[in-house]
């Protein structure tokens, strides 16, 4: 072993055995204790402190573990500033500094000493930590106790100035001995004139009300169990027999071991002050009786306003359909007396043999059915229950195909305009439905403008939202609008809250049926959207049809329908025919069989469904919607459809809920018409379906 080996190893042994007693008396303190050290920091020469070193009572004292290697503004960045300058401070000076401060994030109170670690060129400061949170709240508690001593003090002292003070006690728990005055005996109605330096617990609480007695013996067992201050009130008969109203205010005092020791006290007369809160209660009482009473007649009379309105509605509904029938009689009634003039005079001809005048006359019998067919098919509109045949449309394109008609209807002193968007959304309505509308406007359009003006048809894409849609009735999301302005009379806002009402008309008797409108509002809830009108009186009139936007691909272009002839059967087709309206079946049937078709009828579902499945092969079904026997024909035709998926339907109906034809989203190979039609346009229907 060399020399420098053996200097070097004792000196080693030494700062070893020097560490391991530091070590041994810094875990050894109870307090928590960490040494922190300064380091330099981007914000400044005082940017923070790091823990270098601390012992196992840090973690007791403070609830922090594993702080070694931690900066302040770590552990508190809201109070950071605060202890990085406090400790600056105890680094610059030298001088030991001492506080107390309660630390929200741990919930303890600490007390706190700080050291600068020598020499001062080390840049350490120590930190002693003590929790204190135990003593701290070992003074609340006093501090409270005497708080509440002082305020029990007070009340005697106030209550022996004012002379609310009665009687007074002292009880001694452990010789079970009780001493009341003479005025105590008086309030509980015993002689004052015996001495009562020997009662016992019975003999005081044998007056007391008994509704009371068992609250008083549980209050007074808690007070001798707690210790403290004692209040209770309650009842104790008087020699005049009555009871009366006193609280007892005391103080039990508990020795070492826990037991109750003194117990005095004092009664305080409280009966007046119990009258007013009686009093105060039975007020309360009234006013909460009367407010019920208040409550009970606005419900009723809330109840009355609602009969009331409820009977002003059905007056209001039953005049509407007075209206409506009203006016239906009078429009029918001249279509019929038409339709039956007509057929009479064609009898009467025909026996006398005068057959030059039966054209005229059945012109105008199909003029009137044409008519009245029209007129229902207003109504259902209006009603919202018209059949529709939906199909995407693109109304830029629908617009300008009937420009030419709708400048010819409206007369050569309307200067007609058109304002289409660009990338008008597709929307999904009846072609035909949708048409009329428009042409309505139109009309009605040209009527407000008598001494000419301009018409301006416009349509826009529009994105409502929630209060937009709102305003206009409908769920917010996207629309395509039709718009048709004029420059006309305009209307007040008292025709404009009536406009849409079936029969309403500003027009003289005979120039109107008042239906045109409704149709239009009708048709355009029907198809998911609504119709809104815009206008002021001298300045002219908008009506907005809001469709929703239909998500599909591009419509493509219209085939065009020849309808120079009546299409005929070229393979001798066989179509099977189902109503059960005889005149109708019979009439549908010899259309088609003039057209060269192999025809076969029935009344209801269940008979054809026999002829399908047992006859010759059916090319075509052709139904009314509403048939007997339980079965209608939707089910029918899908009854059949569920065998033959391509198998070809055309539905012919005078009315059906559009849910029974899925709102006009029927399958490939299924189409539908309504009643009445002309017997070209149903030819041509059912050479399209048989030529799919």
């Amino acid at each position: 072993m060399s020399s420098d080996e053996m200097l070097h190893f004792p000196d080693d042994d030494a700062l070893f055995r020097s560490e391991a007693r530091y070590r041994a008396l810094f875990e050894a303190i109870d307090e928590g204790f960490c040494i922190i050290e300064f380091i330099d920091g981007p914000h400044g020469p005082l940017s923070d402190y790091v823990h270098i070193e601390a012992n196992t009572g840090y973690e007791r004292q403070t609830g922090i573990a594993d702080i070694v290697g931690k900066r302040l503004r770590e552990i508190e960045p809201d109070a950071a500033d605060k202890w990085i300058a406090l400790y600056g401070d105890v680094l610059k000076t030298g001088k030991t500094v001492r506080f107390e401060q309660k630390f929200e994030a741990i919930g303890r109170h600490i007390e706190v000493s700080s050291s600068r670690v020598e020499p001062a060129s080390l840049r350490q400061v120590s930190v002693m930590f003590r929790d204190i949170t135990a003593r701290k709240q070992a003074e609340e508690a006093l501090r409270a106790s005497e708080a509440v001593a002082r305020r029990n003090v007070q009340r005697v002292q106030l209550a022996l100035a004012a002379g609310a003070i009665i009687g007074t006690w002292f009880w001694d728990v452990q010789a079970d001995r009780f001493t009341g005055d003479d005025a105590l005996a008086t309030a509980f109605g015993l002689d004052p004139g015996l001495g009562h330096s020997n009662l016992t617990l019975d003999q005081v609480t044998e007056t007391v009300h008994p509704d009371d007695r068992a609250g008083l013996l549980e209050a007074i067992a808690d007070a001798l169990k707690r210790g403290g201050p004692y209040i209770h009130q309650y009842r104790t008969r008087r020699h005049d027999g009555n009871y009366y109203w006193l609280e007892a205010n005391g103080r039990v005092e508990l020795g070492p071991d826990g037991k109750a020791l003194n117990f005095p006290g004092v009664l305080i007369d409280i009966e007046q002050r119990r009258s007013v809160e009686a009093e105060r209660d039975k007020a309360t009482s009234d006013l909460k009786a009367l407010n019920e009473t208040l409550e009970q007649r606005v419900a009723e009379r809330t109840a009355e306003l609602m009969r009331a309105e409820e009977q002003l509605r059905h007056s209001q509904k039953m005049e509407a359909v007075g209206q409506l029938t009203g006016g239906l009689a009078h429009d029918f009634n001249n279509l019929l007396a038409g339709i039956s003039g007509s057929l009479e005079l064609m009898q009467t001809r025909l026996a006398q043999g005068r057959i030059s005048d039966l054209d005229r006359y059945l012109t105008g019998a199909q003029g009137a059915a044409k008519r009245a067919a029209g007129l229902t098919q207003r109504l259902l509109a209006f009603s919202r229950r018209q059949t529709l045949d939906p199909k995407p449309v693109l109304l830029n394109r629908l617009v300008s195909g009937m420009q030419d008609l709708i400048t010819r209807s409206v007369g050569p002193t309307i200067h007609v305009e058109t304002a289409f968007a660009g990338g008008l959304w597709t929307t999904f309505v009846d072609v035909g439905q949708l048409e009329n509308a428009l042409l309505n406007l139109c009309i009605n359009a040209r009527d407000a403008m008598p001494d000419g003006g301009k018409l301006t048809i416009e349509t826009s894409n529009r994105w409502f939202d929630e209060r937009a849609g709102r305003q206009r009735g409908l769920p917010p999301g996207q629309y395509v609008s039709l718009c048709v302005s004029d420059t006309g009379t305009g209307m007040s806002p008292e025709i404009v809250e009536r406009a849409f009402d079936p029969f309403y008309t500003t027009k003289p008797i005979g120039q109107g049926t008042g239906l045109g409108l409704s149709m239009v509002h009708g048709f355009a809830g029907q198809s998911g959207g609504t119709a809104r009108i815009y206008s002021e009186p001298g300045k002219g009139t908008m009506i907005c049809i809001y469709l929703p936007r239909h998500l599909a691909d591009d419509v493509g272009e219209e085939d065009v329908v020849d309808v120079t002839a009546t299409p005929h059967s070229a393979e001798h087709e066989t179509i099977l025919v189902v109503d059960d309206e005889p005149l109708v079946r019979m009439v549908a049937v010899e259309i088609l069989e003039e057209l060269g078709y192999h025809v076969l009828e029935a009344g209801d579902a269940p008979t054809a469904l026999k002829i399908i499945n047992s006859g010759p092969p059916i090319d075509l079904l052709v139904t009314d919607v509403g048939l007997p026997g339980g079965m209608n024909g939707r089910q029918l035709a899908d009854a059949v459809r569920a065998e033959r998926p391509d198998f070809k339907v055309l539905f012919v109906t005078g009315y059906a809920e559009n849910a029974v034809l899925n709102h006009g989203h029927l399958e490939h190979g299924m189409h539908v018409m309504t009643k009445p039609f002309l017997s070209d346009a149903f030819a041509r229907r059912v050479k399209d379906l048989l030529s799919e």
